[in-house]
């Protein structure tokens, strides 16, 4: 009997679907998540997946696939087809497709994403006549030869200093037509500028923009299975600690529209803020344009609520007649679409019991879900979340711990900026990610990997961040963009990272070729330092001071659940009064090590060890030890009271002497000076110190044995 063949393409669509969540392994997260929301009777346009299996096989078999796949990609389509009632390729009713990444877990924007695939000159006509708006179907057009000319025919900027090539060719157009947004292009403008794009790809990589729609679909799925192994994918995995082998999903799913007019619109959204955890919907969104202009921060988007609304128009000094007729919320200028939103968002937090990310599509008032996935959080967020989904029983105490990771807590640590200190407050962006970040300006990614590889702390800066600056964030302190919101590729990373983000930074003019950025008249040079609020949004100049920050009343809550779980005490090194009552403040049960000799190391106490050292004689030693004692006295009184009682571990003196002695000549001349030694005598004492192996050498108890009275 022979093995049954493996299930490579997995559908879904008109409330069924082939997966469901739990299947995140093989469908990768979105896939897994786009069948959950069909099953539960949630509106996502119907599409269907390739598995993770596939991925493998296509590295395996040196980037080919078995012949099996052909047919399950046709019956994949087929069944797109049924319910959409629209035929892929067909010059009348075109069905269009997008083609997106999803591996098992969040990667934002590490991978590739085409949308309008199936476009050409004759399905354009098609789409025209179906819809009644030449500017839609000519819009469509362009958006996917950029995205497919950029993703799978690999036309990039050619040098570091170079911008987008289509966001180039776009403006020249909109200069010779004298206009300056987007939405001011006619149909015929589009036109022109589809043309002079499919140019543009002929002249740079000497090979025709391809016209057959197949041909197009099974380029784009090799570009996203390519791009698991990108530069990018690789350096976010090798971040996160995610292994190479577990491979993307790729997702075929028919198109729904936001840039048909103005009664669409495109959105992302999470179900709670992502940068402080405020259990209020919170999201950005765009009329008329498609999903990836407000992921890529192209443009700076408008705010989901009322509220959130209000509060990013109080941030940028707008009234609210301007907010009111120029930025409305989503609530406010389509309400029945947003109720909807509120109805799914709910629906979908209470299922996976977990903030969520979503992104969503207005067709003509009509929602559709494309993506849902647990969101990324900065840790103060993550830990606020937490304990108030336990509190809105939702969760339990053991399963808010395992939403925490370590990390998390490291973060909530992080300096934040004093509010005593000086500031000179230059601008201000969004808030997109917390924190307190100094650094020299770059404004690459190459630059910032360079700088910080000899040690310079970095801001980058860049008109809005693409997956290729991924290593340059991971260098960076923090990241400054001009465009783009709070759900911005910069602002989703960052956040992931608990890396500080500014981002939509409108006043912000950047010149790459000039190595400078503009702000008001005043101009920043690259090298110059730059402060950056991620709590604010607000861009310093210099390096403002920070302090240690105040931890809230929910990283107590946690602590304590851990307590009520853990089966370990936890002593701290600590050797100092000060480290003592820092590590008690953090629950510690006692000190494990506290090493004496770091309390001979600073100030006046290096002069007195190094004197008892370069002695000749007991009475000499014992009276530089004497200056020791009382110091010794004080520290051990102070950590022990800090310890309340519990156990402290001594360790007596442990390095060999040569460690507390200086070996440049010039710190010896300055010890020589001090002390009245000669010099000769000291560098004597200090080459008869030296020790081949100091690890068995003249150290600890020995000293103590040649030594008594140090003990």
């Amino acid at each position: 009997m022979e093995a049954p063949m493996t299930q490579y393409v997995y559908t879904f669509g008109a409330g069924k679907a082939q997966g469901r969540a739990e299947m995140k392994n093989l469908l990768g997260g979105k896939g897994a998540n786009l069948a959950e929301m069909n099953s539960i009777g949630i509106p996502v346009p119907a599409g269907f997946t390739i598995t993770t299996e596939m991925c493998d096989v296509y590295y395996k078999n040196n980037r080919n696939y078995p012949p099996e796949l052909d047919a399950e990609v046709a019956n994949g389509l087929n069944y797109i087809e049924s319910v959409m009632g629209a035929k892929f390729g067909d010059k009348n009713n075109p069905l269009l497709v997008s083609v997106r990444s999803g591996a098992r877990v969040s990667m934002p924007g590490m991978m590739d994403t085409v949308l309008n695939l199936g476009l050409n000159d004759e399905t354009v006509n098609g789409i025209i006549s179906q819809t009644g708006n030449a500017r839609f179907g000519w819009d469509s057009y362009r958006r996917f030869v950029h995205m497919y000319g950029d993703v799978v025919m690999g036309m990039k900027p050619e040098s570091k200093d170079e911008e987008d090539p289509f966001e180039t060719v776009m403006e020249e157009l909109k200069k010779e037509h004298n206009i300056t947004k987007d939405s001011e292009m006619t149909a015929d403008i589009l036109k022109e500028l589809t043309q002079r794009y499919k140019k543009l790809i002929k002249e740079r990589l000497g090979k025709d923009f391809p016209t057959d729609p197949m041909q197009q679909l099974w380029g784009s799925i090799n570009a996203v299975f390519g791009s698991w192994m990108s530069e990018r994918a690789i350096v976010y995995r090798k971040k996160e600690g995610f292994p190479d082998e577990w491979g993307t999903a790729v997702n075929i799913q028919a198109m729904v529209y936001g840039n048909m007019g103005d009664d669409c619109a495109t959105g992302v959204a999470f179900t709670r803020n992502p940068a402080t955890g405020e259990n209020s919907f919170y999201g950005e969104y765009l009329i008329n344009a498609q999903g990836e202009d407000v992921v890529a921060g192209i443009r700076t988007p408008q705010q989901v609520t009322i509220k959130g609304s209000r509060e990013w128009a109080n941030d940028n000094n707008i009234s609210e007649e301007t907010r009111k007729n120029d930025h409305p919320s989503l609530e406010e200028s389509m309400p029945a679409a947003y109720k909807d939103l509120v109805d799914v968002y709910t629906k979908l937090e209470n299922h996976y019991k977990d903030m969520q990310d979503i992104e969503f599509t207005i067709q003509k008032g009509k929602l559709w879900m494309l993506q849902t996935r647990n969101g990324k959080r900065t840790a103060p967020a993550a830990v606020k979340i937490a304990v108030d989904m336990v509190n809105e029983n939702l969760i339990n105490e053991t399963q808010a711990l395992l939403r925490i990771k370590p990390s998390d807590l490291d973060q909530l640590l992080h300096p934040v900026f004093d509010p005593k200190a000086s500031k000179k407050v230059i601008t201000k962006g969004l808030p997109a990610s917390p924190g307190a970040a100094c650094g020299r300006v770059v404004f690459n990614a190459e630059d910032a990997q360079a700088w910080k590889t000899r040690g310079e702390k970095v801001i980058l800066v860049r008109i809005e961040t693409s997956p290729e600056d991924i290593a340059g964030m991971d260098a960076a302190a923090g990241i400054l963009t001009a465009r783009g919101g709070m759900t911005s590729h910069a602002a989703v990373v960052a956040r992931g990272w608990g890396k500080c983000c500014v981002s939509g930074c409108g006043e912000v003019q950047i010149d790459y070729a000039g190595r400078k950025m503009t702000v008001n008249n005043v101009v920043v040079k690259e090298g110059e330092w730059l402060s950056l609020d991620g709590s604010t949004g607000q861009v310093m100049l210099g390096e403002v001071k920070t302090i240690e920050p105040a931890l809230s009343g929910n990283f107590g809550t946690i602590m304590k659940w851990a307590d009520k779980v853990r089966q370990l005490d936890v002593r701290t090194n600590a050797d100092s009064p000060k480290d003592a009552g820092v590590a008690r403040k953090f629950g510690a049960q006692g000190i494990g090590l506290c090493r004496t000799e770091h309390m001979f190391f600073e100030g006046e106490r290096i002069k007195y060890m190094r004197e008892m050292i370069l002695s000749d004689d007991e009475a000499g030693r014992r009276k530089a030890l004497k200056k020791l004692l009382k110091y010794q006295t004080d520290d051990f009184y102070g950590i022990l009271k800090a310890m309340e009682g519990y156990p402290v571990t001594i360790r007596t003196l442990d390095p060999p002497l040569h460690e507390f002695v200086p070996h440049e000549e010039a710190n010896q001349k300055e010890l020589a000076e001090e002390t009245g030694i000669p010099l000769e005598k000291i560098a004597t004492k200090v080459n008869s110190l030296h020790e081949f192996n100091p690890m068995l050498g003249h150290r600890g108890c020995r000293l103590g044995i040649t030594y008594p009275e140090i003990t």
